[in-house]
């Protein structure tokens, strides 16, 4: 894993939702290197841990990041108090990112709330032959539809409460689907479902697990999640050892 520490330029900023930012930064080197589904670390004045923050979009032409997060505490309120023309101290790209194959296979991904962006540099591999199904809690929080359509993606919507789209759980809109492959990412109790329709149907499957991190390297031990491999259980880290993991290595509390 090859990453590397930035002062980043912002370019652009635009508020999506009440607590949803978008942001753009000159990533030069940075933005060669990274793939879909890797993640940052972005520094915070004053604090000791960096904020971890998805790659949503790559433009290596342009040498450029685009980063769209939500606001979860003081660092990330400050990351998104940033405004265009100021520098972001960044260490990227971090982690192990999809594996995206044959852009002629069906695709489908699966996003659920702020686990969307990291999705969409990866279905862009895919174009018309990718699905992209998103849930949100309602039409106020729905993100990036457009931006997946802009790259051919065919997007369905979930809501929690049916003010947009689909009425129900997003992963309901798997039903009537037919791929060859799947990823996701989100919240814990989509992910298990996602993998067990992906075991029912024999499909491969690729999800990016959330967890909190601190040194974002597999230094401290502190995203530790338990996996398997070759019929033994062990543990290992979703900043190092993913945050993309293959659906048939990781284990499932409960």
């Amino acid at each position: 894993m090859k990453y590397d520490v930035m002062l980043c330029k912002i370019i652009a900023k635009k508020q999506l939702t009440a607590d949803i930012f978008d942001l753009t930064v000159e990533a030069g080197e940075l933005a060669k290197a990274a793939q879909p589904g890797q993640f940052a670390h972005l520094y915070v004045p004053g604090k000791t841990l960096r904020r971890p923050i998805s790659i949503c979009e790559i433009n290596r032409a342009k040498e450029t990041l685009r980063f769209v997060f939500q606001i979860r505490g003081e660092g990330t309120a400050w990351i998104a108090g940033a405004c265009p023309g100021e520098t972001l101290d960044i260490l990227a790209p971090l982690g192990n990112g999809y594996s995206l194959g044959n852009t002629r296979q069906k695709a489908v991904f699966v996003g659920g709330g702020i686990g969307v962006p990291p999705l969409l540099e990866a279905a862009k591999h895919f174009g018309q032959n990718a699905t992209v199904l998103t849930g949100f809690r309602n039409e106020e929080s729905v993100i990036l539809k457009e931006d997946f359509e802009k790259n051919g993606n065919r997007v369905l919507v979930a809501t929690d409460d049916g003010s947009f789209g689909y009425h129900g759980l997003v992963t309901d809109l798997l039903n009537d689907l037919k791929f060859d492959v799947l990823f996701a990412c989100g919240p814990s109790p989509m992910l298990k479902s996602v993998c067990k329709i992906a075991a029912a149907r024999g499909v491969p499957c690729q999800i990016s697990l959330e967890e909190r991190m601190a040194c974002g390297v597999g230094a401290c031990l502190g995203c530790a999640c338990r996996l398997k491999k070759d019929g033994r259980e062990f543990y290992g880290h979703v900043c190092k050892d993913g945050p993309v993991f293959d659906s048939e290595t990781v284990v499932w509390e409960g």
